[in-house]
């Protein structure tokens, strides 16, 4: 059976907004699936924090190990690299400086000879660098460096511009990394160092050292993927940890979880397993210890609840047998009043009275007594609900005229058909319109009937005393009244409304009250049009439109007052 919403909250949705079909339908449900899996389960949740917080922490590891071996390596590539750069250059112009006397036409090859031998220099099997000696113009002067070992060309476009100009701006040793560039297409990264150097009767040229870094790329490369798989691995690792120390300790909290689910299913022997003498075995042991427990006092209130019913049941039973024959006696002095004295005739009429009442009384102790041992059924049939509050209207017309009021009725055109017990169903009903009536204070009473897909409500609106905040949810309680002081007009007995819940229940509906003081009260008895159906809405909105609307127009008026006043504080400021 589904549990009513709480008075006052507004009702379900209709299915109409439930998830749909087609793959946004899929997404959605899928996505349902892994939130609901996500916050039912601590182990999933502790493991994936674990993961992602490793996977974070083993990251910035790595960066600040990868920037501190970035920064060893290139730091010393490059202050090697100015040294040898430092040192050629000065034996470059050295033995520049020493061929002052050559002939202009051997520029050239003097100057292809010193190229090669510095590249040479710097060749052999490590290829430790290049050689470009480029002239003022732009142009290589001669030519590109060749290593005896391999024949790598290099293109005078490996030099920067920005380099050239530092150098010829400043005079001296510039350097920057770039990307050494060779005539076929091939790049590796490099560090460039260059400075001028100036040829005796020839003019200035640029001489650039150029420091490939692949193998320091390669070192970084190599620690870049030791670390990535290390974070991985790590994070691997420490889940794997995680799960192996959550679960030991979320094994005996889905064990109580599981018992507790049990004890609640009325399987009160059940217990848990009690192992070692740690914190986990002493919650097991606190909590057997409190199955136990409760199980005693369960079975104590089950003892004195069944003792109570049956108590109820046969005080009732045995009470119809002298209450029948008060009922014979009553009714011989009641039929001869008429030749009694007038106070005599006057108790005859009260005893009448009070014994109608008493009868009732004992009428509803008996099916409280059928409920509360579960023993009430239901006889269901196709019905037209409407036609039982017709009826019931037509049955209360009378005492509504005494008591000054109307029964209005608000029935749609069609039948509002729904497989219920009759009987019970018009019980609730005559409970509902008599209270109405007892408490409508001489105003109009209205019934209102209505049905959709799913359900079918019936609307019980008076403009009387109204309900006091709270009141709405202790009104069902068996001999509750509003208020204790008031008299009861109409002979009721206090168990109409807990034995309209239980019949409503029986339907697996809902029986539900709104209030306001005076205002009036709304009693609301939605019932599913099938037996055994699920209600997800109410085609009766609980709280009645007129004080919706009044409501709303409150809040209008507030807040038109309240943008009044701001405007007049504006006007005056």
């Amino acid at each position: 059976m589904t549990p009513p919403p709480p008075a006052g909250v507004p009702d379900p949705p209709d299915a109409a907004v439930r998830a749909g079909g087609g793959a946004a339908g899929a997404a959605a449900r899928a996505w349902h699936a892994v939130s609901g899996t996500w916050r039912r389960s601590l182990q999933l949740r502790v493991v994936a924090t674990t993961m992602v917080l490793s996977l974070v922490v083993s990251v910035l590891l790595g960066l600040v190990l990868l920037r501190q071996v970035s920064e060893g390596l290139l730091d010393a590539k490059t202050a090697a690299a100015r040294a040898d750069a430092s040192a050629g250059i000065d034996s470059a112009q050295a033995r520049l400086d020493a061929a002052r006397d050559v002939e202009p036409g051997a520029v050239d090859q003097l100057l292809t000879q010193l190229v090669q031998e510095l590249a040479f220099r710097g060749g052999g099997a490590a290829g430790l660098y290049e050689v470009v000696l480029l002239g003022q113009s732009g142009d290589e002067a001669p030519v590109p460096s060749r290593s005896d070992r391999a024949s790598r060309d290099v293109s005078q476009r490996s030099v920067p511009g920005a380099l050239r100009t530092a150098v010829l701006d400043q005079e001296r040793i510039a350097s920057t990394y770039t990307l050494i560039r060779y005539v076929d297409d091939r790049t590796v990264p490099g560090y460039v160092v260059g400075a001028p150097v100036n040829v005796p009767g020839t003019g200035s040229y640029e001489l650039y050292y150029l420091f490939p870094l692949d193998q320091q790329q390669q070192t970084l490369d190599l620690v870049r993927r030791a670390v990535l798989s290390s974070a991985v691995l790590l994070a691997v690792l420490l889940a794997a940890v995680a799960w192996l120390v959550v679960r030991q300790v979320v094994t005996p909290v889905r064990m109580a979880a599981q018992i507790a689910e049990r004890l609640a299913a009325g399987r009160l022997e059940e217990r848990m397993a009690v192992r070692g003498q740690d914190d986990l075995a002493r919650l097991a042991r606190s909590f057997n210890e409190m199955a136990e427990s409760l199980q005693q006092q369960i079975r104590k209130l089950e003892d004195l609840s069944r003792l109570q019913r049956r108590f109820v049941s046969d005080v009732s039973h045995e009470l119809r047998t002298p209450l029948t024959t008060i009922r014979m006696a009553a009714d011989v002095l009641h039929e001869g009043r008429g030749h009694f004295d007038p106070a005599v005739s006057r108790s005859a009429e009260l005893l009448q009275t009070q014994l109608d009442r008493f009868e009732e009384l004992l009428v509803d102790l008996l099916e409280i007594s059928r409920f509360d041992a579960g023993a009430a059924v239901l006889d269901t049939e196709q019905v037209d609900v409407g036609d039982l509050v017709r009826r019931v209207a037509d049955t209360y017309a009378p005492l509504a005229a005494n008591k000054g009021s109307r029964l209005v009725l608000d029935l749609p055109g069609t039948p509002c058909t729904a497989e219920v017990d009759q009987r019970r169903i018009d019980r609730v009903l005559r409970n509902l319109v008599g209270n109405a009536i007892e408490h409508g204070e001489g105003r109009d009473v209205a019934l209102r009937v209505a049905a959709d897909q799913d359900a079918v409500a019936v609307a019980v609106r008076d403009r009387g005393v109204g309900l006091r905040p709270g009141d709405a949810a202790m009104v069902f309680n068996r001999f509750w009244r509003a208020d204790p002081a008031r008299a009861r007009a109409t002979g009721g007995t206090g168990l109409g409304l807990s034995i309209a819940l239980e019949d409503v229940r029986l339907h697996a509906g809902w029986l539900q009250a709104w209030g306001e003081p005076g205002v009036g009260s709304q009693f609301r008895v939605t019932l599913p049009r099938t037996a055994g159906g699920v209600l997800r809405s109410s085609p009766i909105p609980l709280m009645p439109a007129d004080v919706h609307l009044q409501t709303l127009e409150s809040v209008g008026a507030s807040y038109r007052r309240l943008a009044s006043r701001e405007g007049a504080g504006d006007a005056s400021r």
